[in-house]
């Protein structure tokens, strides 16, 4: 597979993404349903926005390996968030995790009136390998 960042600006790169992915000779996708703060049992976390981050993000890299992939293999990453003030708070988290797997994956980040039960923020992932 061969994947091409394309950025005509530079201030993305701040936000921890890319304004699009190319993709050539891909031999699989992978779509993954939102990943949240729930743990094994299917219980939802009540816990603060950082701490269910954690967990989302966790549970992505769960997710992904569960099928044979990798978050380096993420060409797509969507946030959605109860809270965009509570999310930027402790978006450090979520730029530490992007940078420790390399990533240039294109986001978008939305702001929602709820999520399911207690949760505050899910990722919703697109990996190509």
């Amino acid at each position: 597979m061969e994947k091409r960042a394309i950025n005509p600006w530079q201030w993305q790169d701040q936000r921890s993404y890319v304004q699009a992915v190319e993709v050539k000779q891909a031999t699989s996708t992978l779509y993954c349903a939102g990943q949240a703060a729930v743990d094994g049992a299917g219980h939802s976390s009540a816990a603060d926005m950082n701490t269910q981050l954690v967990q989302a993000l966790e549970n992505v890299e769960r997710v992904l390996r569960e099928a044979g992939y990798e978050p380096r293999h993420i060409v797509r990453l969507n946030i959605y968030t109860t809270s965009t003030a509570e999310l930027m708070a402790c978006f450090a988290v979520f730029q530490e995790w992007v940078a420790q797997h390399s990533l240039k994956q294109t986001t978008t980040l939305l702001e929602v009136n709820s999520l399911f039960e207690t949760l505050k923020v899910e990722l919703e992932v697109t990996a190509v390998k």
